[in-house]
Parts: C-alpha cells; sequence; structure tokens
C-alpha cells in the first residue's frame, strides 16, 4: 500500500508541475530545498559535516551558504528533470558546447575495440548526460541502484532513463551485463562517487580524507582495457551546461608488481579527477551522501 500511495503521489506532483510556467518549477523545488535543509536535520547535518571536513578553513558561515547551494542546485537538477519527464526541454539547447563535445567523444571512442566505461558522478544534472549521449547515438549500459520504491523504478525512473536507448542493469546483477557490454565494444556508464564496501572497494584519498571506493573501473581496465573516459556535465552561470569529457585514462600502474597496489594507484587517479572537477564547482556535487561514513 506505501508503495502505491508514494507512485500515484509522485505521479500526480509530475503531472501537476507540468503544467506550470518553468519558472514555477523551479521556484516550487527550490522552496522544498530549502524546507528540506532547514528542517530535515539528519540530511542537513551530514551535508555540514562532510564540508567541514572537507573545507576545514572555511567559516560557519560559508560552510552554511555552500550546503545550501548544494541542496538548490539538486532541486534544479530536479526541476530539469520535471521538464524533461513532460517533455518541455530541448537536451541540446542545455549543452553550449554540444558539437565540440560531441567531435570529442566521437574521436576518442572510434577506434575502440574492447568497450567504453563511461566514469561520472552524482554532480550537477548527472540525468543530463544519461539522456543527451544516447540521444546522439551513444546508448550506455547504465549500472546504478535500484529504487526502494518498485512501483515508481517500474513505471517513472526505468522507462525515463531507457528512452533513448540505454539499457539499466541494478548493481547487484552488473558484473555480467557489464562483461557483455564490453565484449561487444559497448559503452558502460558508471557513477562511481558513493560510498563502498566490502571486497570490491578499497580505501583511497579523496579530498584529503580516506574514502572506500569501488575498484570495479580499475578491475576492469586490467582484465579487459576497455576505454576509461570521464565526463561531466557543470552547469554554468547562464543556467546552461558545459560538456567537459578528459581524455581517455589509459594508467595502468605499470610501475607497480602487486595486483593490489595497480589497483590502489588506479582507482586514486580516478578519484583524483573526481575531485579536480568537484573543486571547481563544489556547490554541484551531492554532499548530502555519507561518502566518508562520517555520521
Amino acid at each position: 500500500m506505501k508503495e502505491k500511495i508514494e507512485y500515484y503521489f509522485l505521479r500526480a506532483f509530475i503531472f501537476v508541475l507540468g503544467f506550470m510556467p518553468d519558472f514555477l518549477i523551479h521556484g516550487t523545488l527550490r522552496f522544498v530545498a530549502k524546507l528540506l535543509f532547514r528542517f530535515e536535520k539528519r540530511r542537513s547535518k551530514l551535508t555540514m559535516q562532510n564540508l567541514h571536513a572537507v573545507y576545514p578553513k572555511k567559516s560557519e558561515r560559508e560552510i552554511r551558504e555552500l550546503a545550501l547551494e548544494s541542496y538548490e542546485s539538486v532541486a534544479r537538477t530536479l526541476a530539469e528533470i520535471v521538464l524533461m519527464l513532460n517533455d518541455k526541454i530541448d537536451l541540446d539547447l542545455m549543452v553550449e558546447n554540444k558539437d565540440e563535445f560531441l567531435k570529442k567523444l566521437k574521436d576518442y571512442t572510434k577506434d575502440a575495440k574492447n568497450g567504453i566505461v563511461i566514469i561520472t558522478a552524482h554532480f550537477s544534472n548527472w540525468e543530463l548526460a544519461a539522456q543527451f549521449l544516447p540521444m546522439h547515438g551513444f546508448p550506455m549500459v547504465a549500472i546504478g541502484r535500484e529504487g526502494n520504491n518498485k512501483l515508481i523504478e517500474q513505471k517513472i525512473t526505468t522507462p525515463f532513463r531507457q528512452r533513448y536507448g540505454n539499457k539499466n542493469i541494478y548493481k547487484k546483477s552488473a558484473l555480467l551485463g557489464i562483461i557483455k557490454a564490453l565484449k561487444r565494444n559497448q559503452l558502460v556508464g558508471l557513477l562511481f562517487d558513493q560510498k563502498a564496501g566490502g571486497k570490491n572497494s578499497i580505501k583511497v584519498d579523496f579530498f584529503g580524507l580516506s574514502a572506500d571506493t569501488t575498484v570495479s573501473i580499475a578491475e576492469m581496465k586490467l582484465k579487459f582495457d576497455p576505454l576509461i573516459l570521464p565526463i561531466f556535465f557543470p552547469r554554468q552561470k547562464n543556467g546552461k551546461y558545459r560538456a567537459v569529457i578528459y581524455e581517455p585514462v589509459e594508467y595502468r600502474a605499470d610501475e607497480s608488481n602487486q595486483k593490489s597496489e595497480k589497483l590502489k594507484k588506479m582507482t586514486q587517479k580516478y578519484n583524483d579527477i573526481l575531485e579536480e572537477m568537484i573543486r571547481e564547482y563544489p556547490e554541484q556535487w551531492f554532499w548530502m551522501h555519507n561518502r566518508w561514513r562520517l555520521a
């Protein structure tokens, strides 16, 4: 019963927002974000803790302002997702360097023979990349966590993410799907910024703090040698996005003989790229996540 109530409430919410002008959708969700920041203390406290740990020299006021900006960034992302769901937004117009980015992507991937792994994060509008790439002929096998509400997952989230040709695979059954995709020389999309655990993780540095990070990307590179492409879509001051694509990461830590050391160094390299992007746009990362297990 709870699943159905949540599902129908969300559908009604999206439907109602779809009739609003764009500025009102953004305003409504920004207002909700401010309420959550003020009254949902568990998550806002974690956000503040994360920011204090990463930026120890910032004042309490600066940390609070950055935390609120992060909440507002998520609100903007959700507003844009609502617009996408209601077909009220042009993805091409959202990306200011569309042609340059697509040319680089084609140049980097045209000679790939062992598949392509696109690594990104819960940064800025991460769903934009998941829509923009397949729309332009680069469908992905997207790895993600299954939502808690199966009705929402099956009837809203999955159709949205797959509408341009992506294929969703949940983490619990991801390994076989990834192997098949790479052997077919396909694209695999991974958000690797959340905390990991168990045998598939390793502790590496992230913003000067120890963070459990997945070794899956490094494992794939060593075993299958796919092209590793970091891609991010940072939001610009004009409200549009600049698609950023790094050069393929070919680093295999050949200076190390032990596999465990290779995995650690390679994973550190991926974390360093992500940290570089977040430092440039700190308000656009999802600081609400318990990345360093501080809570």
